[in-house]
């Protein structure tokens, strides 16, 4: 499947933007119509409220800032890029959007603006509630799949694959499972040399253990989608 995907990447020409949803990468937006009904086949619904952008970071924030970059290294671009959007911390952010604006400093221009003007309005999900039960943070960590067949790199143009597996920190002690996906990217640059820009992106989310049952596990949550 890996291989599939990297390689519909590399033919296919994507347009809009793949926003992040629970800790993955996929569009959250609502559709509003199907091709080819009609209009009064849409159901008529009142437009959701945008969830509000965090909070600014405080001096306890956990988000990762990587430094020393090489920009005209795709690897080290893409794991950098994951690293910080997989970073999310509770207190501070609203939803994984959060991160992702953090990460767009190696988002080419049109990657950047599109992310900046689109504004969730949708909740964060289960995981993203448990985890602010907790006031958690994330840590990831980002490995290459070295078996994704994509295509060979050229001057302007390169394809990644990665594995992420992330860990939850609570404030208040616990520990839980954070992001787990394959993120595979597609990378733009202006000419040999050049610093690399994340130009698309699209996420497989690996599934999330089971919770353990209350027979066997007890330990309460809060249901709060927002930083308190």
């Amino acid at each position: 499947m890996r291989r599939r995907t990297v390689a519909a990447l590399a033919v296919v020409s994507v347009t809009g933007v793949l926003a992040l949803t629970g800790c993955g990468l996929r569009d959250h937006r609502d559709a509003v119509g199907v091709p080819g009904s009609s209009p009064s086949a849409v159901p008529s619904v009142a437009p959701k409220a945008p969830l509000p952008s965090g909070r600014p970071l405080g001096a306890d924030a956990h988000v990762p800032n990587p430094s020393g970059v090489d920009g005209t290294d795709a690897t080290e671009v893409s794991e950098a890029w994951a690293e910080v959007v997989y970073g999310h911390d509770t207190k501070y952010d609203y939803g994984p959007h959060d991160a992702l604006l953090r990460s767009a400093r190696w988002f080419t221009a049109p990657k950047a603006a599109a992310e900046r003007s689109y504004h969730p309005a949708s909740g964060a999900g289960d995981q993203w509630n448990t985890w602010a039960g907790h006031r958690a943070w994330t840590t990831v960590a980002v490995s290459a799949d070295d078996d994704a067949d994509g295509p060979a790199d050229t001057a302007v143009l390169a394809y990644r694959a990665l594995f992420v597996e992330g860990t939850a920190h609570g404030r208040d002690g616990w520990t839980g499972t954070g992001p787990r996906a394959s993120v595979y990217l597609k990378l733009t640059r202006s000419g040999g040399g050049r610093p690399w820009r994340v130009a698309d992106v699209e996420t497989v989310e690996a599934a999330t253990p089971p919770w353990p049952s209350p027979s066997s596990t007890s330990f309460s949550s809060s249901s709060a989608t927002t930083p308190s």
